[in-house]
């Protein structure tokens, strides 16, 4: 026969008190990134205004003329709903390039591209800090 013989109030307490523990201290949030604002011309008919996350890179366009494009995940949706291409020449090239997930801006006429895509082909570009 087994016997099992215990102590305690029965509420899984073992009736001692051990340290009291502190709440962790709240770690601070970075700021989330802010873009300048990037501006049209008052006297441009054909220029738009986005900003959005890079989701592709495209470092080296097919053409060789040394610029580079972005596809963004954009409110303003230029190219297609939710989607914002950004062309940007040689001289505008940031160094370095973003990458995905960085947000980047923009102001510029809106051209097809190579495959008949609308696009900003930006006279004006900014990536948040």
């Amino acid at each position: 026969m087994l016997a099992v013989a215990g102590c305690g109030s029965g509420d899984g307490s073992d009736g001692e008190t051990g340290p009291v523990k502190e709440p962790a201290p709240a770690v601070p949030k970075a700021a989330a990134p802010k873009l300048p604002p990037s501006h049209c011309p008052a006297d441009s008919s054909n220029c738009t205004v986005a900003s959005g996350r890079v989701i592709y890179v495209e470092k080296v366009d097919p053409d060789g003329d040394g610029d580079a494009h972005f596809v963004t995940a954009s409110k303003q949706g230029v190219t297609l709903p939710g989607i914002t291409i950004f062309d940007v020449r040689a001289d505008l090239r940031p160094d370095p390039l973003p990458g995905v997930g960085d947000l980047v801006g923009g102001a510029g006429p809106v051209y097809p591209g190579h495959a008949g895509q609308k696009q900003i082909q930006v006279e004006e570009f900014h990536v948040a800090p």
